[in-house]
């Protein structure tokens, strides 16, 4: 470097250009295949750290792999819809992760579609990493799961319900409020449950 040339700290008197680096959402996924059917769950945790579940009830039976591959599908096809970037995906099944990841090969043809799916989805939204976690730390998108695996005998949508609430007995007898012979009246129990549940529920599709 010539000696006239001296190094400086200032910066030119112009605009800097900041780019801001936004935190991912996060996305959890697991499937539930059983002989009474099959469903998939998915979990997005926002950067306000809001908890967004979904459970689904897989309307043809598969084996639990499809079932995983149909809970990462659904999970991706919402973030698109959402044009939700980033996003970090969080899946207990290390067959379906390690072949997104190319470490392991797809040797069933049935997976195949599902698989170059996956990818095409992850590759539209861009900026998504996938990581393999212990089913342990995956126990919302398995409750989920399993619910609508359970529940897919049904052919409605159903709509679940899920209230806080811890139940006190009441110290007098007069609180068991029941229908008058000569007029009915509504049970303070339903009042009570009525009023707790508010428009709280989850949702099965």
């Amino acid at each position: 470097m010539p000696a006239e040339w001296e190094l400086s700290d200032d910066l030119p008197d112009e605009d800097v250009l900041v780019i801001e680096v936004t935190p991912p959402w996060k996305m959890y996924f697991d499937g539930a295949s059983h002989k009474e059917g099959a469903g998939a769950g998915v979990v997005f945790v926002t950067l306000d750290k809001e908890v967004l579940p979904y459970s689904f009830i897989l309307t043809q039976n598969c084996s639990n792999n499809m079932a995983e591959y149909q809970a990462l599908i659904l999970g991706l096809e919402i973030a698109v819809d959402a044009k939700q970037l980033p996003l970090k995906v969080y899946g207990d099944s290390q067959l379906v992760v390690n072949q997104l990841l190319g470490l392991y090969e797809v040797k069933k043809p049935k997976l195949l579609p599902y698989h170059n799916y996956a990818k095409r989805l992850m590759g539209w939204l861009g900026d998504v990493e996938l990581e393999h976690l212990p089913r342990k730390d995956n126990k919302q998108a398995d409750a989920l799961a399993q619910l609508a695996s359970t529940l897919s005998m049904t052919d409605k949508e159903t709509r679940i319900p899920i209230c806080k609430s811890w139940v006190i007995p009441p110290i007098s007898t007069m609180m068991r409020m029941t229908c008058s012979k000569k007029k009915k009246t509504t049970s303070w129990r339903f009042l009570k449950l009525k009023k707790k549940i508010g428009d709280n529920h989850w949702l099965i599709t």
